[in-house]
């Protein structure tokens, strides 16, 4: 409205500022122009509210600042508009008023603007005077909600100083109060009192009661002493009389009584079973009761905890009675009757003692399956298991226990539920056992085929021969002990699982891969022993060991598990290949070494029969010619002598036949003077020769004198005497002593 007001005073001022430069005046604006100059020349009319005092219209008249006509623009949005209008009313003006013609119609204009205002300002009057109006009662309005405002605050004073009167007076009638509750409680007391004269006998009766173990009426003995307690108590504010002070203590007593039963439901369903139906139904109606301001008394929880209890003290006392070590086969057995009794008698005489949702049979079992997998682990983290316990403890868990002869047993109703029961054993404890009885039984294994072979070894030693089979070959027991130690081990370990059956299976033929290069080093050292002069029978022995390494190798199919590819023995028959061909290298040295002393012998027995020939002075050769010829003979048979034996494996150190050449070389001499020199030289190669010897020697060349002779029999005696370390074996010494004659190098010619 502001800004409508605005414009009309804007193209007012437009018009008169046009007009008068036209006329060539400069007049101020006119008053009716001014912002506000007819705003405050009205005055207020009396308001039609007639209730309003002359005091209170005096208060709400407005008022102006002292020598103030009119107030100037309050907001900047008013004086921006009024700028705006003036500055479109000067637009329009400049646009009617551009042409002289259009200044004969300016009267027109002015007196249609003088028009346009008055209605305005009448707008404005009336818009002014509701404003004004309705300023005026809201300032009424305030002016009565204040008066009661201070009503009301007065009225709040007064209350409040009559409260502190009431509670003043409360005060005072607190006494009196207290009085009238201890009235009323006197008077509860005296309505009671005979009924709680007889408490202190109720509750002994109670207490004699749960002795007698007579379950149903203690309790109604005790329900109705807690009834006459609950009687009191709210009268009572919540006061425990010192009457009632011993009824907690009597029904947490009959709790126990009830606990005690139940913990002895096997027994008591046996022989009274009504006794035990007796204590479930007391444990069943306190459990679907309250008591007022006590927590619940949950006896079905106890109850069943009891049972559960029971159950474990009988078969598992707490801390269990372990077995010793050795004894867990019998105990394991007890176990294996007693549990399959347990549940029978659970089934026909503790389920139908105790409501359905008990379930009785299902509680038995998984009670005595925790408490034997408790024991169990507690055995298993204690000392380790032996090989027999472990054993015993992996076929009963995993084949007896869940098996037809116990938790699997057919006649045990579906009610039971066995199929939930975690394992006996964890994978944990398979592996800790398995890895326990095969450690065990590997040592034991070691063991037993360290003795067989002990015993084995001590045959060697022997005097006698081995024994011989019907077919006349040597052989030992030794295969047939150690087949039957590593196969029984690895077929009753198939009874327990696969993976222990694999485990021994490989523990066996390492063992047995052990055994073989224990017997091979015994094999070296019976060797050793052979070349001290120490194994009388030797080679004997080594045909033995060869013949039952044979055997050992054709039986090894024993030791391969059902499926298996006879691949997995290949490194055990390379090792028995091993041992035999080590055994028919020893017998082919041993054979060899005999041979030596055969071959030996031999040779030196054709040396021995060529001295006597020699000896037997058939050759005398009667010139030079003669001579080179029986030395050439006597080098070529060396030779073939020599390469005779070499072939046949002689060692060249053992040959005789260098005598052979010893004796060419004294044949062979061309001067005499020197014989003296190579007969020493003979002495020193063989020891043994005596004067005897040298003289048929001597005699072979035919052209020795008797100085010579003499000369050269001397330097056999007066020469060192041989070396010990060049001595040879006896030759001369076993050819006769010749008869001296006279006779031609062949009798049918020259010597050839």
């Amino acid at each position: 409205m502001l800004s409508h007001l605005a414009s009309a005073e804007a193209q007012s001022r437009t018009a008169e500022r046009a007009k008068a430069s036209q006329r060539g005046q400069r007049n101020s604006q006119p008053a009716w122009a001014t912002p506000g100059s007819h705003l405050h020349s009205y005055h207020i009319s009396s308001s039609p509210r007639h209730t309003m005092d002359s005091a209170a219209k005096d208060r709400i008249q407005p008022t102006l600042l002292p020598g103030s006509s009119c107030p100037g623009p309050e907001w900047p949005e008013q004086e921006r508009a009024e700028q705006l209008a003036r500055g479109a009313a000067l637009k329009w003006a400049s646009g009617i008023f551009y042409r002289p013609e259009q200044l004969a119609r300016l009267g027109q204009y002015r007196s249609r603007e003088v028009q346009r205002t008055r209605f305005l300002e009448a707008r404005i009057k009336s818009v002014v005077q509701s404003y004004l109006e309705g300023v005026q009662t809201g300032v009424w309005q305030l002016a009565r909600a204040l008066e009661a405002v201070q009503g009301t605050r007065e009225a709040l004073s007064q209350a409040h100083h009559l409260l502190q009167g009431l509670s003043q007076t409360s005060q005072t009638l607190a006494p009196l109060r207290e009085r009238v509750v201890q009235h009323k409680q006197l008077q509860v007391l005296t309505q009671l009192l005979p009924r709680l004269q007889a408490v202190p006998a109720a509750m002994a009766h109670t207490q004699t009661l749960i002795d007698a173990q007579r379950f149903l009426e203690a309790y109604v003995s005790l329900r109705e002493l807690e009834q006459l307690q609950e009687e009191t108590w709210a009268p009572l504010g919540g006061l425990e009389l010192p009457v009632f002070q011993g009824l907690g203590l009597l029904a947490e007593a009959l709790g126990r009584a009830v606990e005690a039963a139940a913990g002895a439901a096997g027994r008591l369903a046996r022989e009274d079973p009504a006794l035990l139906v007796a204590a479930v139904r007391v444990a069943e109606v306190e459990t679907e009761r309250t008591i007022l301001g006590q927590v619940p008394r949950d006896w079905r929880q106890r109850c069943l905890r009891a049972l559960q209890e029971g159950l474990e003290r009988i078969h598992f006392s707490s801390p269990p009675v372990l077995p010793e070590p050795g004894a867990l086969a019998g105990w394991l057995e007890a176990l294996q009757v007693a549990l399959p009794a347990e549940l029978a008698t659970a089934e026909a005489l503790v389920a139908p003692c105790c409501p359905p949702h008990y379930n009785v049979v299902q509680l038995w079992a998984h009670t005595l399956h925790s408490g034997l997998r408790r024991s169990v682990q507690q055995l298993l983290s204690g000392p380790e298991l032996g090989a027999a316990d472990a054993f015993a403890l992996l076929h009963w868990a995993l084949h007896v226990y869940m098996g037809k002869e116990m938790m699997g047993n057919l006649e045990l109703g579906p009610e039971a539920d066995v199929s939930q029961l975690a394992p006996l054993l964890t994978p944990e404890n398979i592996e800790q056992l398995e890895a326990a009885f095969v450690a065990q039984v590997q040592v034991s294994v070691a063991q037993w085929l360290q003795k067989a072979l002990d015993g084995e070894v001590a045959e060697w030693s022997k005097e006698q021969e081995p024994n011989t089979d019907p077919s006349g070959f040597y052989h030992s027991p030794m295969p047939a002990i150690v087949l039957q130690i590593l196969a029984e081990n690895i077929q009753v370990t198939s009874l327990i699982s696969d993976s222990l059956h694999r485990r021994v299976h490989d523990m066996a033929l390492s063992e047995l891969a052990a055994f073989l290069r224990s017997f091979s080093d015994a094999l070296i050292r019976f060797s050793r022993d052979h070349l001290r002069g120490e194994a009388p029978h030797y080679v004997p022995y080594l045909l033995a060991a060869f013949n039952h390494q044979s055997a050992l190798s054709s039986s090894l199919s024993v030791l391969l598990p059902d499926g298996e590819a006879s691949g997995v023995l290949a490194p055990i028959e390379s090792a028995l290949d091993d041992v035999q061909r080590r055994i028919c290298r020893l017998v082919l040295e041993a054979l060899q070494v005999e041979l030596q002393l055969l071959l030996a012998e031999a040779e030196r027995t054709v040396v021995l029969q060529y001295l006597r020939a020699l000896m037997q002075g058939r050759l005398v050769c009667r010139g030079a010619d003669e001579r080179t010829q029986a030395a050439e003979r006597l080098r070529h048979d060396a030779a073939q002598l020599k390469e005779l034996f070499l072939g046949l494996g002689l060692e060249e150190s053992a040959h005789c036949a260098p005598v052979l050449l010893a004796l060419r070389e004294l044949l062979n001499l061309h001067d005499p003077t020197l014989l003296g020199l190579e007969v020493a030289g003979l002495r020193q190669k063989f020891p043994d020769v005596s004067e005897d010897h040298v003289s048929a020697l001597l005699d072979l060349r035919g052209d020795v004198s008797r100085e010579h002779r003499q000369a050269a029999l001397s330097s056999l005696q007066a020469g060192p005497p041989p070396s010990p370390s060049t001595g040879r074996r006896a030759l001369f010494s076993l050819v006769p002593t010749p008869t001296p004659s006279l006779s031609s190098c062949l009798p049918s010619g020259p010597c050839s």
